[in-house]
């Protein structure tokens, strides 16, 4: 929610005393006018329950039960942190600046009574401050002061700089006797993998274990691409943390503090749930190191006897006054069905849906932990035991766990992939197709095909700077221009809404130039939206990280595996870090290549190269920066002997010549230009000046006032919009 006027447009509310059910189902323009990235924008629900007991809530179904502690009106623990933060070269550019940001907006919300020190680590491991220091205006300037001085450079020392950060808290508990009265915290950021020091994963672990000795929780958080996450994983699960993966394609540093909003305020420590060991048994996990405000403990298990009224149940804990303990005789009425809410969907299936969401609930908390215990177990007969359990339990519960396969059925094809993307096209990956409207949306799984960075596909292209390149096949000749736009600005590349049914935009990112260039900036493709309005209206928004397909059902496809999807008329399939392939009606493809940088220069960025591999079912009157080339044809005058049939210039001459295309004549010259498509360069004739007197109107005319802008400027289709 934008703020707390309401709830935004198109929001319908069902609920009654223990249920609520939410719909939420913006247009398109509602969309765009509630956040810039329309469908990426953020719908939060903010929520509580009543809780009259302090010992918590119960809930029992058909011999389940759930219980849910999350105490208020509790003073918060003094916190103990550290905050580790890599400056290896890795973490140059983007990266290091968000992060500092967010470390900055942290330092201010530290309270008073906590303490806190700060580590930046490379190669080597710089300490602040030889011990925590308290929360002071003086100390909150200088360590900011300290941060901000941090330059990326050199190795990662994973472990050393977490030894580092556990010693100075544990130092620190022991000379001022304050363990059972505070939380020790590690907030641990890294990029990348150990590369200098001791690298050797099961080493680090077993050091960083036996220095915290569950004194001290370590939170994680993975920064980009190359971090390895399954460490930080294990990290944080070791040592009573949470770990979370930041894209820094993303804003890392908004990430960064939702993150550090989870933690911010302890008001439990050491706390344990105990119930009558004879009334309940294959209860989940009942020890918790602490308790954060805003969060929820939640534990499901059975009762041995269903019939009982009365369930005891004791918490003990800490915090910061004294010593908690809770015991409640909690009456529980078991009951047979669940309450219906208003407009909320029944099972499906003829009565094969579980209809226990406690016994569910239960199932997926137990999953959660034996596959926690499964990443810690080093033996081998134990981890086999621990699949075997998640196996069996994923499969009666019909869950999705790594130990477990989806099957998909295959879409019938009418036509070979050569006959819906055309000769010159990049065909998807052979996999199977799903339908996009289907109860279930996962994609297939994975496909172990290689990567092949020379993609062949069609000339007609926006990549790159962006560079444009148009593909006249019946007149032999290619002819590219340069489009400077600014970050931010969405160009209209296809307008075909009212023919056709597509419409194609592109969002730029900036970047600094090369150094000695002629250009202040660089900007690329950051985001593709494709709208298909025939035979059903589709949505789809590609980034560099994932494919998002919304056709009354939502999908959200990772740009590093491999899948496809497809309904009706529409075929999208992913080949994991190359390419995502486009098919509309079987005679429309468009082919976007995904160029990521493993350590990408200052002046890079991951980014988009948007391809037209089929365009015969676009009509006549579509337009855009590409679109308007796609039904036309072009000759060349002022150069050779023959005006009709001009001499192409070898390789290196410079040569200039008139281009009459669409009615307009446009001096250009000769040029040889690398582009991103797989091909090492391709012979063009460039027009100048941001392409004017190519391009019907001027650079304004193509800028698109949201992602799914369907409007059009020129041609018949004329100021029609969604």
């Amino acid at each position: 929610m934008r703020d707390d006027s309401g709830p935004p447009p198109s929001t319908v509310i069902n609920q009654n005393e223990t249920f609520a059910k939410v719909v939420f189902k913006p247009t398109v323009v509602q969309q765009a006018k509630i956040a810039q990235n329309g469908i990426l924008g953020d719908f939060i629900i903010r929520y509580d329950v009543n809780r009259e007991q302090s010992i918590g809530d119960i809930q029992v179904l058909n011999g389940y039960f759930v219980h849910y502690f999350a105490p208020k009106d509790l003073p918060p623990l003094p916190k103990n942190v550290v905050f580790v933060l890599d400056s290896s070269a890795s973490m140059v550019g983007t990266k290091l600046r968000q992060t500092k940001d967010a470390l900055f907006t942290i330092l201010h919300d530290l309270r008073p009574q906590d303490r806190f020190n700060i580590i930046g680590f490379s190669n080597r491991v710089k300490v602040w401050k030889d011990h925590l220091v308290s929360v002071t205006p003086n100390n909150i300037r200088d360590g900011k002061v300290y941060i901000h001085h941090m330059s990326p450079t050199g190795g990662t020392d994973i472990n050393g700089a977490l030894q580092r950060g556990i010693r100075l808290l544990n130092d620190f508990v022991a000379h001022n006797d304050i363990e059972d009265r505070s939380v020790s915290l590690v907030i641990f950021l890294t990029d990348g993998k150990p590369t200098a020091g001791e690298t050797h994963t099961p080493k680090i672990l077993n050091n960083t274990r036996e220095a915290a000795r569950g004194r001290v929780c370590i939170f994680t958080v993975g920064i980009g691409a190359d971090v390895d996450f399954k460490l930080l994983e294990m990290l944080s699960l070791e040592n009573c943390g949470l770990t979370r993966h930041v894209h820094e394609d993303h804003d890392a540093r908004a990430q960064l503090i939702g993150f550090y909003d989870e933690i911010r305020t302890p008001l439990l420590s050491d706390i344990r749930v105990d119930y009558p060991a004879g009334l309940v048994e294959h209860a989940t996990r009942t020890l918790f190191p602490n308790y954060f405000n805003g969060s929820e403990i939640i534990i499901a298990g059975k009762l041995v006897d269903k019939e009982m009224d009365r369930l005891h149940v004791e918490v003990t804990a800490s915090n910061s006054k004294k010593f908690v303990v809770l015991k409640k005789d909690v009456p529980v009425e078991p009951r047979r069905m669940g309450n219906d809410v208003p407009g909320s969907p029944r099972p499906k299936g003829g009565g094969q849906e579980d209809p226990n969401h406690l016994e569910r609930l239960w199932s997926y908390l137990t999953l959660k932990e034996l596959l926690s215990s499964w990443l810690q177990s080093d033996e081998q007969p134990e981890r086999e035991r621990l699949r075997q359990e998640v196996q069996a339990l994923a499969l009666n519960h019909r869950f999705l766990a790594p130990f477990t396969s989806m099957t998909l059925k295959s879409a019938p094809r009418t036509e070979t992939p050569e006959d819906a993307y055309g000769t010159s096209a990049a065909t998807g990956p052979e996999t199977v197709m799903q339908s996009l409207r289907g109860a279930h949306l996962q994609p297939g799984p994975a496909l172990k095909k290689p990567y092949n960075p020379r993609i062949k596909v069609s000339k007609t292209s926006a990549d790159g700077d962006p560079h444009f390149v148009v593909d006249f096949p019946l007149s032999n000749l290619t002819v590219c221009f340069n489009i400077d736009g600014q970050p931010g600005h969405i160009l209209r590349l296809v307008s075909d809404h009212a023919d056709s049914g597509v419409t194609v935009n592109g969002e730029l990112i900036g970047a600094p130039a090369p150094p000695n260039g002629h250009k202040k900036q660089r900007t690329y493709f950051r985001t593709i939206t494709i709208l298909v309005n025939k035979p059903e209206r589709s949505y789809l928004e590609i980034t560099p990280t994932r494919v998002i397909v919304d056709g009354g059902d939502r999908l959200v496809l990772p740009c590093n595996q491999s899948a496809a999807v497809g309904s009706q008329g529409l075929e999208v399939s992913v080949s994991a870090n190359a390419k995502v392939t486009i098919a509309i009606q079987g005679n429309v493809a468009f082919v976007i290549l995904l160029h990521l940088y493993k350590k990408p220069a200052p002046y890079q960025r991951n980014h988009l190269g948007f391809y037209v591999a089929n365009g015969q079912g676009l009509s006549g009157n579509c337009h855009g920066l590409l679109g308007q080339f796609l039904n036309q044809e072009a000759r060349l005058t002022g150069l050779g002997r023959s005006p009709a049939h001009p001499s192409v210039p070898e390789t290196g001459e410079r040569s200039e010549a008139v281009l009459e295309v669409k009615g307009h004549q446009v001096p250009v010259v000769w040029k040889q230009r690398k582009i991103y498509n797989g091909e090492e360069q391709v012979d063009c004739w460039f027009a100048r000046n941001n392409a004017a007197n190519l391009i019907d109107g001027e650079y304004k005319d193509y800028l698109a006032a949201h992602p799914f802008d369907s409007e059009t400027t020129f041609g018949p289709g004329t100021s029609r919009g969604l």
